[in-house]
């Protein structure tokens, strides 16, 4: 699928070709790329070659073992919000979905790879763009494009980097290229330190990139706004929660790393002119779906996906997104695979606009080219869908070019809130900014307030808390939110309790129906015939004309089994099932570590320096 950003497509090419030696198939952890390192000089001798460079450097980001697929939706989850391809643990996907992942899964060992690939590429940048006589005696046009590419170097080596540690913790952090005879047994790097280092360097990354306005034509190239929100979300990583062995611990000076985001946020909420929320909610992922720029600029930094191929395309849409069955229909086959907690759809108020963009209760039978209603157990995520695209996509192609959003403005403005209030308490600031966003959703502001405590600090971080939960619904953030707000454990056994009180019709879901009823399927959107609020009717056969499906009913015994380990039993009413511990966070268990992922094996046998993970 040819990307809409010229940007990706120059991208995608230089994958294609393996411009300049600096892109190339994925590569062992820190081993030099022999040809890039061959032909620095001349790479690194005009504008033209050090962009190209630098576009290589943004090439891992993309494909199947980045934000296509794996990095973005194996890693973070389950949650509270999504569940990954239901399922036993099988080694792979599964596995890590469960927190009963292997060392030797190449699900994880691939993407580590990737990522220290795009590491190695920025270093290059970093250590030979300051380097060029054009850096700082060129004309001005040439020293204002190295500038930015030097920023937009040291803004993809924090963000790989960045991704690395809240996934595997204590990883290698090498902050200059590798060469031929260096001592490759590289320890565990202590997080907050190395954290530490890539804020300072985004500190300096922000002083030489552009804004958006001045930037030239629209693409996924990053901006002062993205390096900005970045190191805001950084600095908040570096001030929360991590896991240190099986303990979750904080730093003694989290309060400067607050300061920190808090001052970042409030600088680009500033600049309306070059970022804002979007009117609505809709908006941002319409966009994404139509490959065009957000009408407000509020997604500050996307990877761009583009070419079609497992190296630099996404799978955005077809491995997750509504299941659509059907291939030979107007709009294509998916996989349908990231299904949300059941409780999170009742987690949205009835009158939230995120609701009916987040989750998708719909789906297509193989036999058929309409639309269906489907069970509460299987509603899948719905920002990123194929029967969105523009043009429609037809046929079973994985690749339909969705960018992956990695921040975006209502991030900003939720950081702010978050950094505010730990700083000062809920203040009028924080609460404004809190209210903007909720105001967005409900498209009416005293909707937005109503019902909120914000009274106290405390008061206030639950209510940031849960509008996080609702905001950022299947964009990855949950379960990395939850970890350095040492929330994690409780919100997975409060959903699991949750889950079961749904299943009993005990408060606060004893108003959600047993079923759900849809008008026989026809061409156009799904049509319900009663409210997801109101218990069924006592009469609960289908009227003539709709299908009834299950709702609270699919909720079941082997439902709540499986969100058990494997082998264990759960009882509902009368009926007994065992678990296969296919469910959400099934084989979790608080205070053995699972929250990181293993080192991969192959990269602990090449490095006898590093230790593995605890819990692994």
């Amino acid at each position: 699928m040819k990307s809409l950003f010229p940007f990706r497509a120059i991208a995608a090419a230089v994958a294609l070709t393996g411009t300049a030696g600096l892109v190339s198939s994925c590569k062992d952890f820190l081993e030099v790329e022999p040809v890039a390192l061959n032909t620095t000089s001349y790479v690194f001798s005009t504008v033209a070659g050090a962009t190209t460079a630098v576009i290589g450097a943004y090439d891992p980001l993309s494909g199947d073992n980045g934000y296509g697929q794996r990095v973005s939706l194996y890693y973070s989850v389950d949650t509270d919000e999504m569940i990954g391809s239901p399922g036993a643990p099988d080694g792979q996907r599964r596995s890590i979905a469960r927190y009963k992942a292997l060392a030797t899964n190449t699900e994880i060992t691939n993407p580590w790879n990737q990522l220290y690939q795009g590491v190695e590429r920025a270093n290059i940048c970093i250590q030979q763009i300051p380097q060029m006589t054009l850096y700082t005696s060129g004309s001005a046009a040439d020293t204002a494009a190295l500038h930015r590419l030097h920023g937009e170097a040291l803004t993809l080596r924090a963000q790989y980097l960045f991704e690395l540690i809240r996934n595997w913790g204590d990883v290698p952090a090498q902050f200059t290229p590798s060469v031929s005879g260096q001592n490759f047994n590289l320890p565990n790097a202590d997080r907050n330190e190395t954290l530490k280092r890539l804020i300072s360097d985004l500190g300096e990354a922000q002083k030489l990139v552009p804004w958006r306005s001045a930037a030239g034509t629209a693409n996924e190239r990053i901006t002062k706004g993205a390096v900005k929100a970045l190191r805001a979300r950084l600095a908040l990583y570096r001030g929360g929660y991590s896991l240190k062995g099986t303990q979750m611990v904080r730093p003694a000076d989290y309060l400067d790393y607050y300061r920190i985001a808090r001052q970042e946020c409030a600088e680009l909420m500033a600049r309306p002119n070059e970022h804002k929320l979007n009117t609505t909610f809709l908006e941002v992922f319409q966009s994404i779906n139509q490959q065009r720029p957000d009408a407000a600029n509020e997604i500050l930094f996307q990877v761009g996906a583009g070419g079609s191929t497992a190296a630099s395309d996404s799978k955005q849409g077809y491995y997750n997104g509504p299941r659509l069955q059907n291939a030979a229909s107007a709009y294509g086959l998916t996989q349908g695979a990231m299904v949300a907690a059941p409780t999170y759809f009742y987690a949205f108020d009835s009158t939230d606009t995120r609701r009916d963009v987040t989750l998708t209760p719909y789906g297509m039978a193989s036999t058929s080219t309409f639309f269906s209603g489907v069970a509460l157990n299987v509603v899948t995520d719905g920002k990123f869908r194929r029967d969105w695209h523009v043009p429609l996509v037809t046929g079973s192609t994985n690749y339909l070019g969705y960018n992956w959003p990695i921040i975006r403005f209502a991030d900003v403005v939720l950081m702010f809130a978050e950094a505010e209030n730990e700083l000062n308490g809920p203040t009028q600031a924080a609460k404004d900014a809190l209210l903007q966003v909720r105001t967005r959703a409900f498209r009416n502001a005293t909707k937005a307030a109503a019902g909120l405590n914000l009274t106290s600090k405390e008061t206030m971080f639950n209510a940031i808390v849960n509008e996080r939960y609702l905001e950022f619904g299947g964009e990855g953030i949950r379960k990395y939110d939850l970890i350095r707000w040492n929330l994690f454990a409780t919100k997975i056994a409060e959903v699991k309790a949750d889950i079961e009180k749904l299943a009993k019709n005990q408060a606060p879901y004893q108003n959600v129906p047993q079923y759900m009823y849809y008008k026989t399927p026809a061409a156009g959107e799904v049509q319900w015939t009663r409210s997801f609020y109101r218990p069924s009717p006592s009469n609960t056969t289908a009227p003539a004309g709709t299908v009834r499906v299950n709702w609270r009913q699919a909720i079941d015994a082997a439902y709540l089994a499986n969100l058990r380990p494997a082998g264990t039993s759960y009882t509902l009413g009368t009926t007994t099932a065992a678990s296969t511990g296919a469910g959400l966070a099934a084989e979790y268990v608080p205070g053995l570590g699972k929250e990181l992922l293993p080192i991969p094996q192959s990269t602990l046998a090449s490095d006898p320096a590093l230790v593995q993970n605890s819990g692994y």
